[in-house]
Formats: structure tokens, sequence, C-alpha cells
């Protein structure tokens, strides 16, 4: 196992461990560990062709949230199936041979499961999950199923080499809001110290019980619906050859940036 780890770090409460390839394929499946392919500075860099395809990814974990090759939408994965949603909208299943450059997965294994009542808006909802989420737990899986309005989304083109940066992309994103939905929302709260590796606080993606809305959450009113909470303190990732695991804590204002929320 040595030969395929690059990077061993603690980053605050959070063990990260940087994996090879080789490293990915071998590493164990497990609960309350947090799996991701690519890190947000490569993508940052314009990094969007990935080695992972989501079948491998799947294997590590049935929830979860990404993009895959050349930045084509917002992925978003509930109950083991995968989800994209492309720059025009449209919602499609993924198929198994598609390429990651960025995803992050976990075994979904609740330790606490909440009745909520709204209306809730964005930063309402996640200061009521900051204060259930387990205290010493760094990061945390998130799951609401519920009733949303007021649902602000994104989600951006394909892109072509050579790849600009991802402020560029973003900047062309496409942006719209749907007056409600019932669905999911999926994701996971980073904490500040990993900005870089990861997108620090909370990252969420949307998808739709019918499967027609999804996309990147820029902001939402939850009305009512249940809220499920998983814990971590280990973050596995497979950084592909070429690249590093980077220098935790930074770019967090570009990050932030691009990425909105709330």
């Amino acid at each position: 196992m040595a030969r395929d780890l690059v990077d061993d770090r603690l980053i605050g409460a959070l063990h990260v461990r940087a994996l090879t390839r080789a490293g990915f394929d071998h590493d164990r499946a497990a609960t309350h560990l947090v799996v991701q392919t690519g890190t947000v500075a490569a993508l940052m860099d314009g990094h969007y062709d990935g080695d992972v395809t989501l079948a491998e990814l799947l294997d590590h974990g049935d929830h979860g949230i990404g993009t895959v090759q050349a930045l084509d939408g917002e992925l978003v994965i509930v109950d083991g199936a995968a989800f994209l949603a492309h720059g025009d909208r449209r919602v499609t299943s993924v198929p198994p041979a598609t390429r990651t450059p960025f995803a992050v997965v976990c075994r979904f294994d609740a330790a606490t499961t909440k009745a909520l009542a709204g209306p809730l808006p964005y930063a309402e909802l996640t200061r009521v999950l900051d204060s259930w989420a387990p205290v010493p737990e760094p990061v945390v899986a998130v799951r609401v199923d519920g009733e949303f309005t007021g649902l602000q989304l994104r989600s951006v083109a394909a892109q072509v080499p050579p790849y600009p940066p991802l402020a560029e992309v973003v900047s062309h994103q496409t942006e719209w809001t749907i007056a409600a939905a019932t669905g999911s929302v999926v994701g996971f709260r980073f904490p500040d110290a990993s900005s870089g590796i990861e997108v620090a606080g909370y990252h969420l993606h949307f998808l739709s019980d019918d499967r027609t809305v999804a996309g990147h959450v820029l902001g939402l009113t939850l009305e009512r619906g249940i809220a499920q909470i998983d814990g971590a303190h280990e973050l596995h990732v497979e950084v592909p050859a070429g690249l590093a695991l980077g220098e935790p804590g930074a770019l967090a204002e570009e990050i932030r940036a691009v990425e909105g929320g709330g």
C-alpha cells in the first residue's frame, strides 16, 4: 500500500490520505469514510479530464456530488444512482463508463434523522443542519428529502480543450429558478482548512423525485422534509498522475466566488 500512497496529512481533525490511481483501486469501501477523485484546486486550473469512471466511483459510495469529463454539468448521486444536470437544464442518467475529474462520495449511513418544518431558507437550513451534526466529525454528509420552493440552481456547458480555468467557465454558467419541486438535496460540509482540496462549508446539489430537475444549489427554501446526517473524519483522495494534493486552505476566496450557495 505504501507505493499507492502519495500524501498523508492531518488537517485539524480531518485525516486526508492521497492515493495514486492504483491505490484508489485497492482502497477499502467503508462507512464513515469520504472518497474523492481529483481536487477543487485542479478544477480551478482547468483540469477537466478524469481517470476514474462512475462505475469505479460507485464502488466506493452511494451518495455524492461532483462533475464529469469536460465539466459537462453537475453530478448528483442518490441511492447509488448517478444523474447529471447539463448546462441546458436537461437531466440524464450517467453511463457507467463516464469519467470524472472531480467527485465526492460516501457510503451514506445516517447517524441522525430528524423532521424539518419550514419555511427554512438556505442559510437557516444549514444552521439547523450544523446544530444536528456529529460534534467530533469534521466532515458531514447530508441528505434532505422534502418539498422545496424558490430553488436557484446552476450548471455549466461541456468544455473543449484547451480548457479555460473554472472562474471563466462559471462566468458563463446557466442559472435558473424553479418555483417548487419535491426531491432530495445531497452533499457535504467540509472544514475551512480543507479548502483547495475540497469546497469548504456546504456544497449541495438537488435532484427532483421525478428526475427532471437537478443542479448545483445556489439557494432554496425548505417547506417541510426529513434531514439525514452522517459524519466522517477520514477523506481518501485519488490524485491523477501529474497533479498534487495541493495546499490545504488555499484558494478559499476564489473557490467561494465560483461555487456560490446560500
